[in-house]
């Protein structure tokens, strides 16, 4: 991995790493900046750094916009990032590595916060192909690419654990910012000092550069490798069984069609019913990788949206933004979080009359999830008769047990490169034991904050300790999770018939600090 000092060096490395992996720099630069800026949220003073990095005036707004977007990043890859995973493209792991050098320069950006270097834990972990979910060994890009990826991920951490969270020995000319501390003998990167690295080193004079070696493609997954990770998820027993049984259907559809045989037109359309954080977006990410096994779309990538992302601020508009992301998504699925938010003003309809249409445009290479709270979700395809025609099959995703929300957060910080042991795990358990649940109880996003905010308290403990060992990096302390964030719930309110009173972004995440306050406020996507 790639050593990157300031964010606008890892975005413009990042650019170029898109460029070939067949990604649109534009697209990879937007992705990084949603993703640096979801980062860097808890550290005061990071919208001034994150826009002078990425080439903007001073605008708070514009930060909490792109980190909005790019909460998402937090615990699953872009939407590129999945493009290349699911045709297992060679430059994969590049691109995945760029990415991480994207989330470590965001930790470092205005007054570092200890959470904001969770965060940069886990979404390097996100991009390098763990699934917070998923029960080892189940490798994302191929055995090979993993160990890769676990390798830099190492990397990262070790980076990670080197920033200075007091922010006091910033470099010249950045007051307070924070940078990695050098130990004896080794730079930052944890190569030798006055040695570049062997594959950086130039070549004597007069020898031409050698060329290197293509690397093959990583063979596509069959479907019942796909299914074998659905099976490999914590909980979701009904899922799983409903998403095999889809499986199945769609097979001897495609059998019959082959041989000649008339066969009833299924609609591939799904509806995810469920609170927040109960994996619905991971089996998302595994339907399109099973409808691309079945011959049903020809790449297989997760597209993921929300209202902010297909509406926009003027009638008109609105159409040319969701065409838009249906053509970035189109030989793969489509997912609506938050589906319902579209209901209930003209921008949304027009939203939904543009998605009808292209669905129809497009029935035989692409594929829309929609997702969100049961009871809104049933009132929004009710009343939408091109939706109801087309979406026919309804899973629900029920809440995680404590026990499996135990064992998620393990995972989670396995596949960050962290070691837990059983008093960390009971210690989450006596957590869990008194979080009160409703419908906007966060589930795998809830552990997932514990385990970013632990990180985070993790490096601060080790920030006097100038050479920690192998064990001091990996080990998170009880101590650790002595102040667990408070629970991420959406702003979504429901009534008491469970109703939809307020539409909101689900993705929100509570600040913690006890008396701090957003320093932004929501901005309606339409006036």
């Amino acid at each position: 991995m790639s050593t990157t000092d300031t964010l606008a060096t890892a975005l413009a490395a990042l650019e170029q790493v898109a460029a070939e992996a067949g990604v649109h720099p534009t697209t990879a630069r937007r992705e990084g900046e949603a993703l640096a800026a979801a980062v860097a949220e808890p550290s005061k003073g990071a919208f001034v750094d994150w826009c002078t990095e990425t080439g903007r005036s001073a605008s708070a707004e514009e930060f909490f916009e792109a980190a909005s977007r790019g909460r998402r990043y937090r615990s699953a890859p872009t939407a590129s990032m999945s493009g290349l995973a699911a045709v297992g493209a060679a430059t994969a792991p590049s691109y995945a590595a760029a990415l991480g050098d994207v989330a470590l320069a965001a930790a470092a950006l205005g007054t570092p916060d200890p959470r904001a270097t969770g965060n940069a834990a886990t979404a390097a972990a996100a991009q390098l192909g763990e699934s917070p979910v998923v029960r080892p060994p189940v490798p994302t890009l191929g055995d090979e690419v993993t160990s890769s990826l676990v390798q830099q991920l190492s990397v990262v951490q070790r980076k990670l654990a080197g920033l200075d969270l007091a922010g006091l020995t910033g470099p010249p000319g950045r007051p307070g910012q924070a940078h990695p501390v050098p130990t004896e003998g080794v730079d930052p990167s944890g190569e030798p000092r006055d040695q570049a690295p062997v594959a950086t080193q130039p070549p004597p004079d007069g020898m031409p550069e050698p060329e290197e070696e293509p690397e093959p493609d990583v063979p596509a997954k069959s479907v019942e490798e796909l299914l074998a990770e659905l099976d490999a998820l914590v909980g979701l027993d009904d899922v799983k069984a409903e998403i095999h049984r889809q499986a199945a259907v769609l097979r001897v559809e495609g059998l019959r069609r082959d041989a000649g045989l008339k066969s009833p037109t299924i609609t591939r359309h799904l509806i995810f019913n469920g609170n927040p954080g109960t994996g619905k977006t991971t089996v998302a990410r595994l339907v399109a990788g099973i409808y691309r096994a079945l011959g049903l779309l020809s790449k297989g990538q997760l597209v993921e949206v929300d209202r902010s992302e297909l509406v926009a601020g003027y009638l008109g508009q609105t159409a040319m933004k969701t065409a838009e992301v249906v053509e970035s998504a189109a030989g793969g699925v489509l997912f609506i979080d938050e589906a319902y938010s579209l209901s209930g003003d003209q921008y949304g309809q027009e939203a939904i009359d543009t998605l009808v249409k292209e669905m129809e445009d497009r029935r035989d290479d692409l594929v829309v999830i929609v997702a969100g709270y049961p009871v809104p979700m049933m009132v929004f395809i009710g009343q939408n008769p091109g939706l109801e025609s087309r979406f026919r099959t309804t899973i629900d995703f029920l809440d995680y047990t404590d026990d499996e929300l135990v064992e998620i957060f393990a995972l989670m910080a396995g596949g960050a490169e962290y070691d837990v042991d059983e008093p960390i795990l009971q210690r989450l358990r006596e957590v869990l034991s008194g979080v009160e649940r409703g419908p906007t109880f966060g589930n795998a996003r809830y552990v997932r904050n514990i385990l970013e905010a632990a990180i985070g308290h993790h490096a601060w403990r080790l920030r006097d300790i100038a050479e920690p060992t192998l064990e001091e990096l990996r080990l998170l302390d009880v101590e650790d999770l002595a102040a667990p964030p408070a629970p991420e719930e959406s702003t979504d309110a429901l009534g008491p018939d469970g109703e939809l009173v307020a539409p909101g972004d689900a993705e929100e995440i509570a600040l913690v600090d006890i008396g701090e306050e957003d320093p932004a406020p929501h901005q309606q996507e339409s006036p």
